[in-house]
């Protein structure tokens, strides 16, 4: 990383937290704005797809609590 980089990082650390993020997103945005669009129609596909097998019935929706507990037991090596 340059130096100028460098303090640039140094100084956006000193920002409040909705500033640094608003900052990563502009920053982001700047980066493929082509792959950007691209990922946006994926997601709304995947929205929908999963919109559809809810109201379908043939996927039942999980609770967030039971998803992080099961998470955190395989992280911790439980069963």
């Amino acid at each position: 990383m340059s130096p100028k980089t460098e303090a640039l990082v140094k100084e956006a650390m000193q920002l409040p937290y909705a500033e640094r993020a608003h900052l990563v997103d502009e920053l982001i945005a700047t980066l493929d704005p082509e792959a950007d669009n691209d990922i946006e129609e994926l997601w709304a596909i995947e929205v929908e797809k999963r919109a559809i097998e809810l109201a379908l019935g043939t996927v039942k929706p999980v609770i967030w609590e039971e998803v992080k507990n099961e998470a955190l037991k395989r992280v911790n090596g439980e069963k």
